[in-house]
This record gives C-alpha cells, sequence and structure tokens, in this order.
C-alpha cells in the first residue's frame, strides 16, 4: 500500500484551534489579572494557577493553531477555516465548530460584526463560497441550498419555519445517515442571500440574560449549506455529480450555576445545555479511546446531530474560545482539556459523488418566497 493511501485509511484528525478572548470592562474595571499566555509562534497556550505563586505551577497545551487577542478575524479564518470550506467546493463534507464557556466570544467568532473587519466565519464563507462559484460557473452547474436549526432544551427546532419553536424528529436512515424531517432547506442565489436567511433564523434564535452574558445563546445552533455540483454535461453524458456539505456550529456555552446565578427557566436552559456539552465529552472520550467498542452518540440531540462531523466522514475543526481573567481559571482549563482530547480524533472523509438521496422538493423553497414571506 502507499503511503497516500495508507494515510487515507487512517483518515485525519479533528484539526483544534484556540482563541483567546481579550479581557472585558468589568474584568478590567476589577484589575483582573491575565492568567494566559499565547504563544503564537509554538501554536501554545500556557496558563497559570492564580491561587499559586506566579509562575510556580504553569499549564501548557499545544493545539493544530491559537490566537491570541490581538488576532483578527480574517487571521482567524484563513488560518484554520478556509481549507475546509474549499474542500467542501470539491464535494467534501466540512464542519466548523465553538466551544467554550458562556461569554467567551463563540457567537463573535462564527458571526462576528457588521462591518468588513469584524465578519466572522459564517459570513465569511459565504463569499468563499460564492467567489468560487462565479469563478467555475461556466464549467460547473451549482445549486446551492441551506437550513438552520437550534436544540433548545433537547427540542430540534427549523429557525427558517413558521412554526420555529415545533419541536422536529430527528431521524437515522441506513445508507444516508441522521436527519431532521421535515426541516426547511432553502434555495439561495449569492452570498446576500444566505446572509439574509441566517439573520431570520437568528431572530427564531433562542437568547437570554446571564450574569456572565447579557446575549447569551440559550442553544445550540447549525446552519448548514449545501453545494450540489455538476459538471460534464454533453450531448453523449449526463455528467457527474458531487455533493459538499458544510455545517457552521454555534455551540451554547457551558456555564456553572454558582457564576451565573440562574434559577427558572434560565437554570432549566443551562442544566439541559450542559448535560449536551457533557454528552459530547462522553462521545469524544469514547472516540479517543482504543478500548471503547461503543460510541454513545444517542445520549443526546446534539451529539447525534454530529455524529458525522466526530469519527465519519467529515473534516471537522473544533474552534475552542477561552477568557484570559483569572476568575474564569477552572473554566479555561476545563475547556482546553476537553479540545486536547478533541484532537485525537480521527474522521475518514470522502469525497460524495452520485449521491442517491436528495433533499425531497416539498422541503425546498425559493428564497425569493422565503423572504418575501419573512418580511411581510
Amino acid at each position: 500500500m502507499s503511503k497516500s493511501n495508507q494515510q487515507s485509511s487512517r483518515g485525519e484528525c479533528v484539526k483544534v484551534v484556540v482563541r483567546c478572548r481579550p479581557q472585558n470592562r468589568a474584568e478590567t474595571a476589577a484589575s483582573l489579572r491575565s492568567i494566559v499566555s499565547v504563544v503564537t509562534s509554538l501554536k501554545q497556550i500556557d496558563v497559570e494557577d492564580p491561587r499559586i505563586p506566579s509562575g510556580a505551577d504553569r499549564k501548557t497545551f499545544s493545539f493544530d493553531s491559537v490566537y491570541d487577542v490581538e488576532s483578527s478575524q480574517h487571521q482567524v479564518y484563513h488560518g484554520s477555516v478556509s481549507d475546509v470550506v474549499a474542500s467542501v467546493l470539491h464535494g467534501y463534507n466540512g464542519t466548523i465548530f465553538a466551544y467554550g464557556q458562556t461569554g467567551t466570544g463563540k457567537t463573535y467568532t462564527m458571526e462576528g460584526g457588521v462591518d468588513e473587519a469584524s465578519k466572522g466565519i459564517i459570513p465569511q464563507s459565504f463569499a468563499q463560497i460564492y467567489t468560487h462559484i462565479e469563478e467555475q460557473s461556466h464549467e460547473v452547474q451549482f445549486l446551492v441550498r441551506v437550513s438552520f436549526l437550534e436544540v433548545y432544551n433537547e427540542e430540534v427546532r427549523d429557525l427558517l419555519s413558521k412554526d420555529s419553536k415545533r419541536a422536529l424528529e430527528v431521524r437515522e436512515h441506513r445508507s444516508t445517515g441522521v436527519y431532521i424531517k421535515g426541516l426547511t432547506a432553502i434555495i439561495v442565489k449569492s452570498a446576500k442571500e444566505l446572509e439574509k436567511v441566517l439573520e431570520v433564523g437568528k431572530k427564531n434564535r433562542s437568547i437570554g440574560a446571564t450574569l456572565m452574558n447579557q446575549d447569551s445563546s440559550r442553544s445550540h445552533s447549525i446552519f448548514t449549506i449545501t453545494v450540489e455540483m455538476l459538471e460534464g454535461v454533453t450531448k453523449e453524458s449526463s455528467g457527474h455529480t458531487r455533493v459538499g456539505k458544510l455545517n457552521l456550529v454555534d455551540l451554547a456555552g457551558s456555564e456553572r450555576q454558582s457564576r451565573t446565578q440562574a434559577s427558572g427557566e434560565r437554570l432549566k436552559e443551562a442544566t439541559r445545555i450542559n448535560m449536551a456539552l457533557s454528552a459530547l465529552g462522553n462521545v469524544i472520550s469514547a472516540l479517543v479511546d482504543n478500548r471503547t467498542g461503543h460510541i454513545p452518540y444517542r445520549d443526546s440531540k446534539l451529539t447525534r446531530l454530529l455524529q458525522d462531523s466526530l469519527g465519519g466522514n467529515t473534516k471537522t475543526v473544533m474552534i475552542a474560545n477561552i477568557g484570559p481573567a483569572e476568575t474564569d481559571y477552572e473554566e479555561t482549563m476545563s475547556t482546553l482539556r476537553y479540545a486536547n482530547r478533541a484532537k485525537n480524533i480521527r474522521n475518514l472523509p470522502r469525497i460524495n459523488e452520485d449521491p442517491k438521496a436528495r433533499v425531497p422538493q416539498s422541503n425546498i423553497r425559493n428564497n425569493a418566497a422565503f423572504c418575501s414571506r419573512v418580511s411581510g
């Protein structure tokens, strides 16, 4: 067997990167010490234990890439994400997901702000996809469709549906894998239309205020872009089809009740969030433990939906987000240990050619009609 074939049979590891946000106003006002050092040249994160004299107990972690407080959205995207998006445009599946405690900048990393410099991974991926399509459209025919869902209190909800609070069923097909019955898929024709769909879905997403974050995501969201490519159509041939799928995942933040002072509905949400993240951690641990035969994907809706992204047919990037303040020491260490395990997961990505199954036409809607409905 050739070296390239050996590498293919072994698959490739999940790519894990870490991003440290700047101190926020409250941390600066409280004169909190920064305990995180980001050594970009060594792709290394150093963390001091604030309970021990400075420098006496420093923990060091190494990752595929690390980003400090000065790192731009552009650097994060082109350094760690653009290659995966490019592979989707050649027929692979790709997943990008942000993980970390509440208030560490996951949603900013994924979505960003309104100006060009602050745009996050999701809008930057839109631009990359349609730049590629424009360059290749004379040789290849493209069909792009999108769906947007959230997992809230262990219910899967369609954020693009008229009834976005209705729970949908998670099902599994023997050949095509896990899918959501009745999930809306919308055809889009430009990056602007993708942005429009994203904004509509975000308005339906569950958020709420906690002591750690005024606009805390109370659900896990998955924005999926499916790109079908048809090439080689001639009088003699019907052509060759490839399908790439990009999952853009913004996980709700882990949190301790003692810090957020959550109660009532917020406490219930936090409990469900932490249970799903714990299930995700158990899946990661099982995947990297060669002695484990059973992978507990079915322990939560989140792990079922991410099943193919962890140990399956997908190129996956995990972006672990951390805070630098001494008060975040326990959460930062937990996130880094979690991420450190994830980098040992091996996936077996392959090009999706001539798929047997397509989204039912009854579930696909044209974006013009969709935008007319939501703005009316």
